[in-house]
C-alpha cells in the first residue's frame, strides 16, 4: 500500500482485530494543535493533558509544521506516551470537469525519513507567512487599522505560524466583532472581505511526499469541507485513487447517516482508519482531547501497525 508496508489486504484480513475492542485496549487521538500553529497549549503542556486524559497513543498534527511534534519526542517517551509524528498538510484536489479546486487537509502520521516532509513543510510555511501578511494588509485597509503587530505578538514573531483564527483573536480583542465566528464570517471566510486563499500543494503530492517519507496519509475530518454529498463522494475517490492510506472517522455528532456514508465509502475503497479529536483549545470548547468515535466491525486503525 504504501512505503510503510501497511498492506491493504492484510489490514483487512481475518487475523487482524479490527472491532471495538481492539480501539478500546488503548486509547488513541491522532489529531490535536498546538500553539505552534492554532491551538492553544503548548507542545508539553499538550501532552500533560494527554497524559491526564489516560490518551495511549497520540499525535500532534500542526498544520504544515512539525516543530512541536519534533520537540515532545523525549518527553513523551518520559511519560509513557506512544507519541506518533504528525502534521496537517494544507492541500486541494480539482474536479476533471470544472478544474474548480476545493481546500482538502491531509494529516501525515508516522514519518520515518523526514528529509521530503521537511522541504514541503519549508516552502507550506513560507507560503503560510506570505498569506497572513496579505490578509492583515487587507484588513488595513477595510477597518483603517494595522492589526499584524499585536498577531505578531500572538506567535512570538514567527509570521509562519500566523493563522486566520489568531487574527480572529486579535478581532475580538479589539472589539470589532464578539466572537470568533463572527469575525469569519465578516472579514476572513471564502468571499469576505479580507479572504486570502491558502493553495497548498495538490491532494496527490502531498500523499506523495507523504509516502516518500516512509508515513501514512490520513484524509482530515471528510466531511468539514461544506462540500455536497457528490463532491465527498468524489474527493475520496480521488483520494484513493491517489494511494491515500486512511480517512478519519466523522466525530460523534454527525448524524448516523453521515457516518453510514463515510463508513459505506471507507468500505468501497478497502480505506483505513485514523480517528482524533481535532483538540484546538479553550477558544473550540465543543472539542475535546481524546474524544474520537468509535470503530464499526470490520475497520482498521492504522494506530494498530505503529
Amino acid at each position: 500500500m504504501n512505503s510503510v508496508d501497511l498492506d491493504r489486504d492484510v489490514l483487512l484480513g481475518d487475523d487482524v482485530s479490527s472491532t471495538d475492542s481492539a480501539q478500546n485496549s488503548q486509547k488513541v487521538d491522532l489529531h490535536s494543535h498546538s500553539l505552534y500553529s492554532d491551538g492553544e497549549l503548548s507542545p508539553q503542556d499538550l501532552l500533560d493533558l494527554a497524559k491526564t486524559k489516560q490518551i495511549d497513543t497520540f499525535a500532534l498534527t500542526d498544520h504544515d509544521t512539525m516543530e512541536g511534534s519534533l520537540l515532545i519526542e523525549d518527553y513523551a517517551k518520559e511519560i509513557g506516551i506512544n507519541l506518533i509524528r504528525g502534521v496537517e498538510i494544507s492541500s486541494y484536489w480539482q474536479r476533471t470537469s470544472t478544474k474548480k479546486s476545493y481546500a482538502v487537509h491531509i494529516v501525515a502520521l508516522n514519518m520515518q525519513n523526514l528529509a521530503p516532509m521537511q522541504a514541503l513543510l519549508e516552502k507550506q510555511k513560507q507560503q503560510r507567512a506570505e498569506r497572513a501578511l496579505l490578509i492583515c494588509e487587507k484588513l488595513q485597509q477595510v477597518l483603517k487599522t494595522d492589526f499584524l503587530p499585536e498577531v505578531r505578538a500572538l506567535v512570538d514573531g514567527h509570521d509562519d505560524r500566523i493563522t486566520r483564527a489568531h487574527i480572529a483573536k486579535i478581532l475580538v480583542k479589539r472589539n470589532v466583532v464578539t466572537r470568533l465566528q463572527q469575525a469569519f464570517d465578516r472579514f476572513l471566510k471564502e468571499g469576505k472581505r479580507a479572504y486570502v486563499p491558502f493553495i497548498g500543494v495538490e491532494m496527490a503530492d502531498a500523499i506523495q511526499i507523504i509516502h516518500d517519507s516512509q508515513g501514512v496519509a490520513v484524509l482530515a475530518h471528510p466531511t468539514k469541507y461544506d462540500l455536497s454529498a457528490t463532491n465527498m463522494r468524489y474527493m475520496i475517490e480521488r483520494f484513493s485513487e491517489a494511494g491515500g492510506d486512511a480517512i478519519e472517522l466523522p466525530p460523534s455528532n454527525e448524524s448516523p447517516a453521515t457516518r453510514q456514508m463515510i463508513d459505506r465509502l471507507i468500505a468501497q475503497y478497502e480505506l483505513n482508519i485514523s480517528v482524533g479529536s481535532d483538540f484546538h483549545g479553550s477558544h473550540m470548547p465543543w472539542l475535546h482531547l481524546g474524544n474520537v468515535p468509535q470503530l464499526k466491525d470490520g475497520q482498521v486503525g492504522v494506530w494498530q501497525f505503529f
